[in-house]
């Protein structure tokens, strides 16, 4: 049996499972991300591997970060939730456990497990949302990543075509779909509406104690399944720009899915249908032609673990 160990750094933890070539993952180990301590990050990499090769003869490592891997799958350029500029972490990490090592995208890797063995399994192009605090994307043209030059393509987040001259993003441009359509863009539709017109967020500020500025992502949600018309509203905000950037996706690459994937997808029906409207209306000018199905992910968060992993089994191929 074929095993390789994907691991996720995320800015609370770092989850890793062990995984083999039909992308099941049989164990699971976790420990917390240390805070700005780059040497403490690759001991949580180093320990969570221990744990789950204990026994096992395992063949590579597969890691998943947030932030500009270069191209060659080595070093993290830059991550900001993690302070790292041209951090070298393939080496650091391959030489912590003594096994081969891949770094890739946190977005690329999960849009490869759900390429793989997930919602994008049998097409072979595809375009991938991670809608969550920001927007995270990951795209699969004939089979392969599409990481561009320089191993940084797929920042989707970052693109403004719908909003270009909008509100400022930490990316330093102005109008990013990441201001529009992410959770926290969510929560701001929602906190903007229920100070607007409170009588029609009533549910939603009952939730919230009274005070828009309270309002949660979650109480959104929550809301949203009672019928509020802010938290409903809220939603078809994000939604328009999800929908118009996926129309936009079409265009460009011509995927056969789209799939939303990210915390925000924990909504189900309530993200995936004003997306779905949108999407359909910014392309009403292609009439009969084929597009895209727009889909919620399914392997949920264990896509990164399984992307990883099996671009680590397929190192020699990269």
């Amino acid at each position: 049996m074929s095993l390789t160990i994907g691991v996720d750094i995320g800015g609370t933890k770092v989850g890793g499972g062990l995984v083999d070539e039909n992308g099941q993952v049989l164990a699971t180990a976790r420990r917390p991300t240390p805070a700005d301590d780059t040497p403490g990050v690759i001991q949580a990499v180093k320990e969570v591997v221990e744990d789950l090769r204990e026994g096992r003869d395992i063949e590579a490592v597969g890691i998943g970060a947030a932030g500009w891997i270069s191209s060659d799958r080595s070093t993290v350029m830059l991550a900001p939730n993690l302070s790292w500029k041209d951090e070298p972490l393939r080496d650091k990490v391959s030489e912590a456990v003594g096994l081969p090592v891949v770094v890739e995208n946190d977005a690329n890797v999960a849009i490869w497990g759900e390429h793989k063995y997930g919602a994008a399994k049998g097409v072979r192009s595809s375009v991938l949302y991670t809608v969550g605090t920001g927007i995270g994307g990951g795209i699969v043209v004939k089979d392969n990543l599409l990481r561009g030059t320089n191993g940084v393509a797929a920042e989707i987040g970052h693109t403004r075509s719908v909003m270009p001259d909008g509100r400022t993003c930490g990316c330093g441009r102005t109008g990013c779909l990441e201001q529009y359509a992410s959770g926290r863009a969510l929560t701001q539709a929602a906190r903007d509406g229920a100070k607007a017109d409170p009588d029609q967020a009533q549910i939603l500020l009952k939730l919230a104690g009274g005070d828009p500025e309270a309002i949660t992502g979650r109480q959104v949600t929550e809301s949203a399944k009672q019928g509020d018309e802010v938290a409903l509203a809220a939603f078809d905000f994000i939604g328009y720009y999800l929908g118009n950037s996926a129309a936009d996706m079409v265009q460009l690459i011509d995927p056969g899915v789209i799939i939303i994937a990210g915390g925000v997808i924990d909504a189900g029906d309530l993200l995936l249908d004003p997306i779905r409207k949108h999407y359909t209306e910014a392309l009403s000018s292609r009439a009969t032609l084929p597009v895209a199905e727009v889909k919620a992910a399914t392997l949920g968060s264990k896509a990164g673990v399984i992307g990883a992993a099996d671009l680590a089994r397929h190192r020699t191929g990269l």
